[in-house]
């Protein structure tokens, strides 16, 4: 939701893939319906994440750990996106969670895309709360929206895979909320019958999320939402350096906010503890 000058709200339903990057390679011997790097009713290609090279997906994102001084001795990673559909792929944004050896969760690294074939890592180190949630903060550093302006503050609350999971983010302006968007999802066994009836539910989704995005864009502009294109950058003296793991939001989301949320969240080995 963007408030200035006034508010749009907008809602979409979806469905992502939680999926270890260890396991990728024996997704085609159990399932018929989702491949890796081959085209299939759904399918998760390497060169769709990371550096969109036809290289494995895992060693890239431990390379950004390291990179970024996060403490992470080779536990498991986890990514939550959504997969090809009918051979076409397009993630606004992917999660890779980053456990150590121990069960804790050492990071979350998000992998912003837009529509301009671009794409940014915010890497951060987490922290979850007693009841499980990650709270991080760090400044925009990457073009999404002609809307906004690039000196804007993100705060991310993130429940990581188990039965349930959901990804929050809200824009900060300074103190000011500029947009709230966010993503939630209940667990379903990752299994041919249960992909069918996501697929069913929402059989373009892929095409749908890069339709839609140009179609709200419209909109905001019919309503008069000032379009700043790619490169204004608004004085902001409120924004603060950096990013952190840990920040608590300021308050509860205001009620002007982007919601998109899930219809099924597939997850491999059920049987599989979370965890901590």
């Amino acid at each position: 939701m963007h408030r200035r000058p006034g508010k749009h709200r907008l809602k979409y339903r979806a469905f992502m893939l939680a999926l270890d990057l260890d396991e990728l390679s024996s997704i085609g011997a159990r399932l018929k319906l989702l491949s890796h790097n081959r085209p299939a009713l759904m399918s998760l290609m390497d060169r769709d994440h990371g550096e969109r090279i036809d290289a494995p997906i895992k060693p890239q994102i431990e390379a950004k750990l390291r990179a970024s001084g996060i403490e992470w001795d080779g536990g498991r990673i986890v990514l939550l996106t959504m997969p090809r559909l009918l051979n076409y792929a397009f993630n606004p944004l992917s999660v890779y969670f980053c456990w150590r050896r121990d069960g804790v969760l050492a990071a979350l690294v998000h992998e912003v895309s837009n529509t301009f074939a671009e794409r940014h890592f915010y890497v951060l180190p987490a922290r979850a709360s007693a009841k499980g949630v990650v709270a991080q903060a760090c400044n925009k550093e990457f073009f999404v929206s002609p809307f906004l302006e690039m000196d804007l503050r993100y705060e991310f609350r993130v429940t990581p895979p188990a039965e349930h999971t959901a990804v929050a983010i809200v824009v900060k302006r300074g103190e000011d909320i500029a947009l709230t968007a966010s993503f939630t999802g209940a667990r379903s066994e990752l299994t041919d019958a249960n992909l069918l009836r996501a697929w069913a539910g929402n059989p373009l989704m892929t095409m749908k999320v890069v339709a839609g995005i140009h179609w709200e864009a419209l909109k905001m502009w019919c309503k008069g939402v000032r379009y700043l294109g790619r490169g204004e950058r608004a004085p902001n003296p409120g924004r603060p350096a950096g990013g952190e793991a840990g920040h608590p939001l300021r308050g509860p989301p205001q009620p002007h906010r982007r919601i998109a949320p899930a219809a099924v969240l597939a997850a491999p080995l059920a049987d599989r503890p979370s965890p901590r």
